[in-house]
């Protein structure tokens, strides 16, 4: 496969082309460094593939797509960016570029050549997953939605609709839970079914489904002894799916039905519970924007802050759901690759992990509720000892990993006023940072100490020997999905700091950071009069 490389920075040509040899593609790279030099080497020679950049000075890439297309329209031209919003990737792909990657995703440039080396296949498994990529997009659309909802009837408009469309069911109900009692508040089915209509919990299987906090998924109403056959009769239900809105005390149901005997499928009922944990952020934001209005005129600048974290938290929810989705369409490219229906164990791997990819949206999920519940939970202020605090957290990092040898400095005595239960989130979070970053140091070293603050205060800090950033960007690392080193190198959410943040601001205090790219951190914190 010869290629003809737009890139000025030899640094990521030599890094593309070594993962191309790495993973089998058999490329010969011709880098151009400028238009010039672009131009001269489609006028000279013939080129399986273009790759491009977003530009070299003087000649950008929108610039390449349409010299490449000049020269040859069925030339396929591979866009591959640093960095990229939505509206630049859906603008290069409509103006005829083949595909858009990411250089610190470089698995999506070999999955991208190798479809265009082997073309299509057709295996049921991969169609299966597509029509599935196809309904976690329509989803992405319904998360948008939920993001913007201000009061419950909105939520639940959007929700009635979606729970039946990514289903394709013949009818899907939303069920409120008041005290003792199931309220079946709005309907989207072929006939009607319960709308406006109360059930005691026992009486019902959204009411189970509460009760115990997961899914409820049954074929056939008439063999389980959950449904109530009586309430069922007059309907044309003969098959169901039901999932709790938030699994730790629910507080509502989503209800897909079928008017055919339908075993629900893990994908189907995966897509309804990440709709259902959607709701429940979405409803979260509704109580929470709420309150807020409703103290806007004593309380203006906590309401200023947390509407602001209120549009940061709905836009990571939209924007992070895409993961997963990218994620799924991978491994169909995979599936693609390895041959259809002769390859069926590998196809049922790739299957297995577009699975995992779902899950990880509604784990993401979760973490974002559990970081908008910091700002109201009410703090315990007590004194107690921090440094004993600290030395549990350090017993539990090495229990976790007994083969790693670090050596951890604790200044001993430190006692200060605060919420030790989040303090010690505080804590977990620094030094479980600290232990993951020094993770590469031939000998790690983690230190937690203090220092007297220019202001008077006591300053906490934990100190290391990892990696260490780049201090340009540390302003950066304490807002929420903000990562300065790839997922593949240190995994996480990036939600960790984040909650560090908040914390600390609930406490009066300011963190942050100080680091020098190869040469450890060390993360500050100060406390209100502390």
């Amino acid at each position: 496969m010869k290629i003809l490389h737009l890139e000025d920075n030899p640094s990521d040509s030599i890094l593309i082309e070594r993962t191309l040899q790495r993973h089998g593609i058999d490329a010969d790279l011709l880098c151009a460094r400028s238009g010039d030099e672009f131009r001269h080497a489609l006028a000279s020679d013939a080129f399986d593939v273009v790759l491009v950049d977003n530009g070299v000075p003087g000649f950008s890439g929108k610039a390449a797509l349409q010299y490449a297309k000049i020269n040859n329209t069925d030339i396929p031209v591979i866009f591959c960016s640093g960095a990229a919003r939505d509206e630049d990737v859906t603008t290069r792909l409509r103006e005829g570029a083949s595909d858009y990657v990411l250089k610190d995703h470089l698995w999506q440039l070999v999955a991208a050549l190798r479809r265009l080396q082997s073309g299509s296949a057709h295996d049921p498994t991969v169609a299966r997953l597509r029509r599935h990529a196809e309904a976690m997009s329509h989803l992405i659309g319904v998360v948008q939605e939920l993001s913007l909802a201000r009061d419950l009837d909105s939520i639940m408009r959007s929700v009635r609709l979606a729970a039946r469309e990514l289903t394709g069911a013949d009818g899907a109900t939303f069920v409120l839970r008041e005290g003792d009692c199931c309220f079946y508040a709005e309907e989207n089915a072929i006939s009607p079914l319960w709308k406006g209509q109360r059930f005691a919990l026992q009486d019902c299987v959204s009411g189970w489904t509460m009760m115990h906090g997961r899914s409820a998924v049954i074929e056939d109403i008439y063999a389980d002894p959950r449904v109530p056959i009586a309430a069922y009769r007059p309907t044309f239900v003969k098959s169901l799916a039901m999932v709790p809105i938030r699994t730790s005390n629910p507080i509502g149901a989503i209800g897909n039905y079928w008017a055919h005997q339908h075993a629900c499928t893990p994908e189907e009922l995966m897509l309804l519970e990440a709709l259902a944990n959607t709701t429940a952020v979405a409803m979260e934001n509704v109580r929470v924007y709420g309150e807020l209005e409703s103290r806007v005129l004593t309380r203006t600048h906590e309401l200023a802050a947390a509407n602001q974290e209120l549009e940061a938290f709905s836009y990571a929810v939209s924007h992070d759901l895409r993961a997963p989705l990218r994620g799924i369409s991978a491994q169909l490219d995979m599936l693609v690759e390895a041959g259809g229906a002769a390859a069926l164990p590998a196809t049922n791997q790739h299957a297995d992990a577009a699975r995992g990819h779902v899950r990880q949206m509604s784990s993401l999920i979760d973490d974002l509720l559990r970081l908008s519940r910091i700002s109201r939970l009410d703090l315990r202020i007590e004194r107690f000892d921090l440094s004993q605090l600290v030395h549990e957290t350090v017993a539990r990092l090495r229990l976790q990993q007994p083969e790693r040898q670090v050596a951890v400095e604790i200044e001993c005595g430190l006692q200060i006023e605060g919420d030790r239960g989040l303090l010690g989130v505080v804590v977990e979070n620094l030094l479980s940072n600290a232990w993951k970053y020094s993770g590469r140091a031939s000998q790690a070293h983690i230190e937690f100490g203090s220092r007297p603050g220019a202001d008077g205060r006591r300053v906490f800090f934990v100190r290391d020997n990892g990696v260490g950033f780049d201090s340009h960007y540390a302003g950066k690392l304490f807002q929420p999905f903000q990562r300065l080193h790839r997922e593949d190198e240190f995994p996480g959410s990036g939600v960790g700091l984040a909650t560090v943040k908040r914390i600390i601001d609930r406490h009066h205090g300011t963190a942050w950071a100080e680091s020098t790219l190869g040469q450890g951190a060390t993360f500050s914190f100060t406390l209100g009069g502390t």
